[in-house]
């Protein structure tokens, strides 16, 4: 009767043996996730890339709609023989007269302008970068026209004649030189002499045929005089001299930087 028992009991633990493996391998298999394979490498495009645009420069050229560029000076700025070129001096905040430095543009170059500047003789500009951080822009409607055979000056407002006025010129043997200027200062001529009248613009340009025995300085000018009778001669030193209810016109209508032309 024991060994009966015992034999029933081992049957029902093969018969439970044969189950459970029965039962694991018809179980299904558990999923499972690959590890993170790195990304195939990235083939260069075939198409060209485009070209890196080149900077436009902002034109500062003068027109007769826009007027004429100057540049304010903040703080002092190489002035250069040449785009690029070496030093030849510097710009400062103030003239030697003491008026804010403004520079007449006459000519641009992409990013290098040509300025008349008191540094440079007659006929060659002085050329600055229009990045330089010292320079402040703006722009003038007005300019100043010289005739020396009709001895007058024009005051033109955007290319148009605002006032024409008499002038004497330099007389023989130092004559007015002519060329493209610019108005540097704006002085009252008592402080400098009668000779000078009310009033002076003060002009970068040079005389360089001096009267023998001169001793005023050799800056171009326009300005008042105390000989109105020489107004219309060929009177001067090289100088425009005009009656001073005319500089006085000029003195409230032109600002400093105004370009001045003067042609025979």
């Amino acid at each position: 009767m024991l060994l009966l028992a015992v034999f029933a009991a081992l049957l029902a633990l093969s018969y439970a043996a044969r189950t459970s493996a029965s039962a694991r391998e018809d179980a299904p298999a558990v999923a499972t996730t690959p590890p993170l394979a790195p990304p195939p490498p990235v083939e260069p495009s075939s198409a060209p890339r485009p070209e890196p645009r080149k900077p436009r420069w902002r034109s500062l050229g003068s027109s007769r709609r826009r007027g004429h560029a100057v540049a304010i000076v903040r703080r002092s700025v190489p002035l250069r023989a040449r785009p690029r070129g070496r030093v030849v001096a510097r710009a400062d905040r103030v003239t030697e007269f003491g008026d804010q430095r403004v520079l007449s543009i006459a000519q641009q170059r992409g990013p290098w302008l040509g300025v008349a500047a008191t540094e440079q003789p007659n006929g060659e500009l002085a050329w600055i970068h229009m990045k330089n951080r010292g320079l402040d822009f703006r722009r003038t409607p007005y300019s100043l026209h010289a005739d020396l055979s009709g001895r007058w000056v024009e005051l033109r407002r955007r290319g148009r004649r605002v006032r024409r006025i008499s002038v004497a010129i330099g007389r023989p043997g130092s004559e007015t030189p002519t060329g493209r200027f610019a108005v540097t200062d704006k002085l009252s001529g008592y402080r400098y002499g009668s000779y000078y009248g009310c009033c002076i613009l003060a002009l970068n340009g040079h005389q360089p045929n001096l009267p023998a025995g001169w001793t005023g300085g050799n800056r171009l000018a326009i300005h008042g005089t105390n000989a109105p009778g020489s107004i219309g001669a060929a009177a001067s030193a090289g100088c425009l001299r005009a009656g001073d209810a005319d500089l006085r016109v000029l003195m409230r209508r032109v600002p400093l930087g105004t370009p001045v032309f003067i042609t025979h």
